[in-house]
């Protein structure tokens, strides 16, 4: 049976649906095949598992086990794996290491001066092999490799928190993908899978102007973490992890309804994770949607 490509207002309106290999998806005659689909009796079949995404008249499936494909200026977390001159190597789950340029970073004394040959003798002390941080997609490349930047105050190291990997393809594009819980939690939903927990920073801790407290942005130490945030951390990655593994895509409202279900419930943490209950969550965010 086909799937009704024209009749569905939530694909219409941005929404996805899942198909399995083998699926068909619409007739050949009224749309154009794309990648994950081949023809066959005249009709759009699925070859990957994965979501239908329709531009048109041309159908394609992204797989659900794929690596993230970046688009320009596109919000995502990274791991530095090596400090080179004047750059950082990130790994941000693509098919090849990203790259950070010391030209790209904010440093001590003003984000618009220019960059010395003291700061490339000291570059690591703003990031080091290890290091997590969220950056924009700047550009890319002649080989293909995603070049960053954290020139805003919103960007660069990550401090206080917990990171979760999911597929990319459950991330889903909000306008912000910066989401602060009631629980007192910050979230950072990078559109490569990689997802920051962490404890809640006030907006006015972050932004500043031409001069910033470089000690405590690029600092590796932990604040304090009181008891209360880190069940509260650790309850919304246990989330996150029951709802990607049953392949719910992951935006901001599906997080806080989660989160108001595990509440209600009073579930403790390490129940998220036993089927039962991750399957009841998912029954019933879907109820209260």
């Amino acid at each position: 049976m086909d799937i009704d490509l024209d009749g569905d207002e939530d694909f219409d309106s941005g929404g996805s649906k899942l198909t399995c290999p083998g699926e068909p998806l619409t007739s050949a005659q009224d749309y154009m095949r794309g990648h994950g689909t081949y023809v066959e009796n005249e009709e759009v079949i699925a070859s990957v598992a994965g979501t239908i995404e329709r531009v048109n008249k041309l159908v394609t499936v992204r797989a659900v086990r794929t690596r993230y494909n970046a688009e320009v200026g596109d919000l995502v977390v990274g791991r530095i794996t090596e400090v080179q001159p004047r750059r950082w190597k990130v790994d941000a789950n693509s098919r090849q290491d990203a790259v950070l340029m010391l030209s790209s970073v904010n440093l001590p004394g003003g984000v618009q001066r220019r960059k010395l040959e003291s700061d490339e003798l000291q570059m690591r002390t703003f990031f080091e092999e290890g290091d997590l941080l969220v950056a924009e997609v700047q550009a890319f490349f002649g080989d293909g490799s995603m070049s960053l930047h954290t020139r805003s105050l919103r960007y660069g190291k990550l401090r206080n928190g917990q990171l979760v990997v999911v597929p990319p393809i459950l991330v889903c594009r909000l306008k912000s993908h910066f989401i602060t819980l009631p629980c007192g939690v910050d979230l950072i939903l990078g559109l490569n899978g990689y997802i920051w927990v962490s404890k809640h920073v006030k907006q006015s801790d972050r932004e500043g102007e031409e001069g910033f407290d470089a000690e405590a942005v690029y600092s590796n130490q932990n604040d304090a973490i009181d008891d209360f945030t880190r069940i509260a951390i650790s309850h919304v990655t246990n989330i996150i992890r029951a709802l990607a593994t049953r392949f719910i895509p992951l935006s901001d409202t599906i997080l806080l309804k989660a989160y108001e279900w595990i509440v209600e419930q009073g579930s403790d943490v390490k129940d998220l994770l036993q089927e039962d209950i991750g399957d009841a969550l998912v029954a019933g965010i879907t109820a209260i949607g």
